[in-house]
């Protein structure tokens, strides 16, 4: 971070989505955005709070709701009807290919850029209503997240120069 406070940039981050597909733009946009010098602070919150946990295997792809999907398959580029999520099977078959896709053309992982975050010293906020809510545990959570709700958020958000909600 630059040492001259007055022209230092911050960005704040709202991710309230916890799915493959949906962990991405987050983390890019904060890696990224902290590589360049700006403070960055993810306060996730809801589904989100799924981006924590110490283990991320979890993490999914759906058809359902996602009309744009499509996948690059023999040489073509295959659409996947939203239908085909009801089929047993199709998110975790979907997930493979794109976990497979991701992997083969050197795409970083969601845990490291998730480590990369932390190595950035990137400030990730877990919503503590949320997390009563969904009756998550501290201890299924990595290390260093700070707590807080809306109003730290808030805080965060009225100094940001960029804000986001993903």
């Amino acid at each position: 971070m630059s040492n001259d406070l007055e022209n230092a940039k911050s960005m704040s981050i709202i991710v309230t989505k916890g799915t493959l597909d949906w962990a991405y733009p987050p983390f890019i946009l904060a890696t990224t955005a902290a590589a360049m010098d700006v403070k960055v602070n993810m306060f996730f919150t809801f589904y989100g709070l799924q981006l924590l946990k110490k283990e991320l295997d979890h993490l999914q792809i759906t058809t359902l709701g996602n009309p744009g999907m499509e996948m690059p398959m023999m040489g073509m580029h295959m659409t996947m009807p939203n239908m085909m999520s009801m089929i047993p099977g199709v998110d975790a078959m979907c997930s493979t290919m794109m976990k497979n896709l991701i992997k083969k053309k050197g795409i970083a992982s969601i845990p490291e850029l998730r480590e990369a975050a932390i190595d950035l010293d990137i400030e990730m906020t877990a919503c503590q209503m949320t997390m009563d809510l969904f009756e998550f545990d501290r201890k299924d959570l990595i290390d260093g997240v700070e707590y807080g709700g809306a109003a730290t958020y808030m805080e965060q958000a009225l100094k940001s120069d960029i804000n986001l909600y993903i």
